[in-house]
């Protein structure tokens, strides 16, 4: 059985991620890319889906782990009656193939331990076929993908696995190095384990001397841990930003709300943006930017939602019947259907992402405003379409009123970036439209009886999306109907001290059960209280949402607070982000929630 959510690890070398059990196993891992088929794939069904795991014989060894510094090296150490280890886990990469590398030293005594080693290729399915080679070392293949095992431990073969024992003394090594190739290519040459964990360790402090600590006060840990995580999610080449490394885990345990979330969202351009520039990290910003840019090139009316890892469109949803799921809850999807959506926002969140990266010093282009023109010009002949909304509904279409304040975001932008940066552009059309958009939002979408902004037109249903609105400068936060609102999600959304996205027993998203707070939305009301200049409200939120990071600083989607569990997929880019951008917000007098909701449109 896979572990708590909360009780895994993550590493990785910026094309892949896996994670890492406290007990030793990966339980998680697609190679060579975020979105490649997993090959061990216990998380979302039993061992016999693949795993590997290194762990003590001893049943009930005192666990304790950490990162290795400003790393995302993983260190799991074990202590057993007659010794300690410590069990380090990282992954390199080279042109000829991937290279998972875990590194067992003996810290004390002598420690008998057991590698188990189950490879199933195709997400838990396929059965490799194993063979020793000349040198020792063990190699899987099935189809197009190969598997290497290097290690000075001899295995054997057991029950359709791969077995070894071996003991540890104080002073010892034994390294193990798993190396993914392409199984039509020659077989890459044994990595040394010990340089990797070293180059690697090199690598991410390299990347974390850019940190900007400055601007998170007293939580600069707690930022710069997630900024380490952004970075896991972050393909090297694409520049392209997963929202998490894994598929289908529920928002609900034992619920059908799983989701593949290995793909990259456009509503997260603008606090992406905010998060890496305002914590010192340009390049990585710009090639956020970038990826973008080439995501959303083409024909505007076929912009997505949502894109590959190298901007690909093709995101066929499927389900797989042979894995059970994540403690039992079914099913397991593979791409996500919802990139077919139509979802006004996002228009906003490009157009106001673009313009923000202008304001914030990036080089900006022709060829990229002409795009964005392109952009607003087609919205001018959609934005009063009823869409699917934000939280991606799968129970029809409605004029949502999130959706509806971000498409005046995006006229906007437009019309700032006419005004402030002399882009060419239909001036007082945009003028007219932005007006036009903020009236009938302000006439359809507030409830006077309720003093607040109903989810959509005519609702009266709350919907945390709608702390947006004083963030995007809709309007100011002490505008009367915007602390209505915020006194209306605090009274209708708050679960035990956090905010869930709607109430789920409405028939909006058109599908059965429940799900956790999500945690985002609880970071927004904290950037609410802020701005309401509510700072003791503010940092209690924010303080009891870092309490629930797992020991390694890590969150997932979303927070079960009747199981004290995070649930959802993990660790969640959009949680990691909204965490350092409130931190920011908390530790300036002028933080990202200010310099984003400053409008001329009130």
């Amino acid at each position: 059985m896979a572990g708590l959510i909360e009780d895994y690890g993550v590493i990785g070398n910026c094309e892949t991620a896996a994670l890492v059990g406290k007990d030793g196993s990966i339980d998680w891992l697609g190679l060579p890319r975020f979105d490649s088929p997993a090959c061990l794939t216990a998380l979302l069904g039993g061992p016999e889906n693949g795993r590997w795991q290194i762990a003590p014989t001893e049943a009930d060894a005192r666990i304790s782990r950490r990162y290795r510094g400003d790393t995302l090296i993983l260190e799991t150490q074990f202590e057993t009656a007659a010794g300690s280890v410590v069990l380090v886990d990282c992954m390199g990469r080279r042109d000829d193939g991937t290279d998972v590398v875990r590194l067992v030293r003996g810290l004390s005594g002598s420690v008998a331990m057991r590698m188990e080693l189950v490879i199933r290729f195709d997400y838990g399915w396929v059965v490799p076929w194993v063979r020793k080679l000349p040198d020792g070392r063990l190699t899987a293949v099935a189809g197009p993908d190969r598997l290497t095992l290097s290690t000075p431990v001899e295995p054997r073969g057991e029950d359709m696995k791969t077995v070894a024992e071996f003991t540890v003394a104080a002073g010892e090594e034994v390294p193990f190095v798993l190396t993914w190739s392409p199984s039509f290519r020659a077989i890459p040459e044994p990595a040394d384990a010990a340089s990797t964990v070293e180059t690697a360790t090199a690598g991410w402090r390299d990347w974390a001397r850019a940190y900007r600590v400055e601007g998170s006060g007293e939580w600069s840990e707690a930022v710069l841990r997630s900024l380490i995580t952004l970075k896991a999610l972050t393909h090297r080449e694409t520049g392209g930003i997963i929202a998490a490394i894994t598929t289908s885990l529920p928002e609900q345990l034992n619920g059908p709300r799983n989701w593949d979330y290995r793909f990259c969202w456009l509503r997260d351009a603008t606090i992406t943006l905010y998060a890496l520039l305002n914590s010192g990290f340009i390049e990585e910003a710009d090639d956020w930017r970038e990826w973008l840019l080439r995501a959303i090139a083409g024909a505007p009316p076929q912009m997505q939602i949502m894109y590959g890892i190298a901007g690909e469109r093709r995101l066929t949803e499927y389900e797989i019947p042979w894995l059970t799921g994540y403690e039992g809850a079914a099913p397991v999807r593979i791409g996500n259907a919802a990139s077919d959506q139509l979802q006004l926002d996002v228009y906003g969140e490009v157009m106001d992402a673009l313009y923000q990266a202008r304001r914030m010093g990036l080089k900006s282009s022709e060829a990229a405003w002409s795009l964005e023109r392109a952009l607003v010009e087609h919205l001018e002949t959609i934005w009063d379409q009823p869409d699917e909304g934000v939280w991606e509904v799968r129970g029809g279409r409605r004029h949502f009123t999130h959706s509806k304040v971000m498409t005046w975001v995006a006229f906007d932008r437009a019309v700032r970036s006419i005004e402030e940066f002399g882009l060419p552009g239909p001036l007082e059309r945009w003028r007219g439209l932005r007006e036009r958009i903020h009236d009938e939002v302000c006439e359809r979408a507030f409830n006077a009886d309720t003093n607040a902004f109903g989810q959509s037109y005519g609702a009266r249903e709350m919907d945390a999306s709608l702390l947006l609105l004083p963030l995007v400068g809709f309007l100011p936060a002490d505008d009367p109907r915007i602390r209505g609102t915020v006194a209306a999600v605090e009274k209708h959304l708050l679960k035990d001290g956090f905010v869930a996205r709607y109430d789920t027993a409405s028939t909006v998203d058109g599908l059965p059960g429940d799900e956790g707070a999500f945690l985002a939305c609880s970071f927004w009301l904290a950037d609410n209280y802020i701005l309401q200049e509510r700072y003791d409200d503010a940092r209690a939120l924010f303080e009891r949402l870092l309490s629930l990071r797992n020991d390694l600083g890590l969150l997932a989607e979303e927070y079960d607070v009747r199981a004290k569990r995070q649930v959802g997929n993990f660790p969640q880019a959009f949680s990691h982000v909204a965490l350092i951008n409130t931190a920011h917000n908390l530790s300036r007098s002028y933080g990202p929630a200010q310099h984003r909701a400053e409008s001329k449109e009130t």
